[in-house]
């Protein structure tokens, strides 16, 4: 009798547990389907934006305001800041207002210093942050901007890491500006360890972006800090492989290295091609076109 009570005790425990994994699994299933409807039906675009070395989360302060200016505060950019410290971890300021869906997010690091081995530690930290912000806010595309090593972060980030969201998350657009692609080498004759290596993995760089590579020429093949060979080096890795290739130089005041992220010219390249509001003026673009100086 005691053996059949018993029998009958597990063959309860064994149904309840079984009816326990059924309910958990039909709830994950239904959060998994409502996790991935919300990253479909998404509306949110955000303008990702990385700094160069030496260079904080304020970086591109000046640049959201000129991008700002004039609107009505229903229009304006929200503005994130995102700093990643070296263990890791994130630190997020800012917020984005309800119905902002173009807001602007910077992310930088505690470790921003220049050379080939930080730029791959910032793009692993680069990762973290877009992993985070891409659950937080759950979009399926975006825009990205770079500013000095902060294209070549994302470049490395491109080759490196973003095939993992691409099944769900389309970078639709791309501006580096002042990037070295060769570091401070003037012709691709000489090419760096880091250049080599973008040129090598160049396949795993996404075939639906509109890619502008922007040179600052304060003087006649340079930034003053960047060589022009170096930057547009750049085209050896995206030309080719992405849906359109366009170089880009601007001259005048604020064309220095420093100064170009509120450049006039360029806040109008950014206005003109990289904010959603633009889109449509840009179709029939050819591919490989130049604007500018640069041929």
């Amino acid at each position: 009798m005691m053996k059949k009570f018993n029998k009958w005790i597990w063959t309860g425990i064994g149904i309840l547990i079984s009816i326990m994994l059924i309910v958990m699994s039909l709830q994950w299933s239904r959060n998994n389907v409502d996790d991935l409807m919300k990253w479909h039906n998404s509306k949110m675009s955000p303008v990702i934006m990385i700094p160069g070395s030496s260079a904080t989360v304020n970086r591109f302060d000046t640049l959201v305001k000129k991008l700002n200016k004039g609107k009505a505060l229903k229009n304006q950019h929200s503005l994130v800041k995102v700093r990643v410290t070296n263990d890791d971890k994130l630190h997020i300021t800012g917020q984005i207002r309800q119905g902002d869906n173009e807001p602007i997010i910077v992310v930088g690091f505690e470790n921003n210093h220049d050379g080939y081995s930080n730029i791959k530690q910032q793009a692993r930290r680069f990762n973290i942050a877009f992993k985070a912000l891409a659950n937080e806010y759950k979009f399926n595309n975006f825009k990205g901007i770079g500013h000095s090593n902060g294209g070549l972060i994302y470049t490395a980030f491109l080759e490196k890491y973003y095939s993992s969201y691409s099944s769900k998350i389309t970078i639709k657009r791309l501006m580096t500006i002042g990037s070295p692609y060769n570091f401070n080498e003037q012709s691709v004759h000489h090419k760096t360890q880091m250049l080599s290596d973008f040129i090598d993995d160049w396949k795993n760089i996404p075939k639906n972006i509109d890619m502008y590579i922007v040179a600052g020429t304060q003087t006649y093949n340079s930034d003053g800090l960047v060589p022009l060979g170096s930057v547009v080096a750049g085209k050896y890795i995206y030309q080719g492989q992405v849906k359109h290739f366009t170089t880009v130089s601007v001259s005048g005041s604020d064309a220095q290295h420093s100064d170009l992220p509120q450049n006039s010219q360029i806040i109008d390249l950014i206005n003109r091609y990289i904010l959603d509001k633009t889109q449509n003026q840009q179709n029939g673009r050819k591919n490989d076109q130049s604007i500018g100086n640069i041929k």
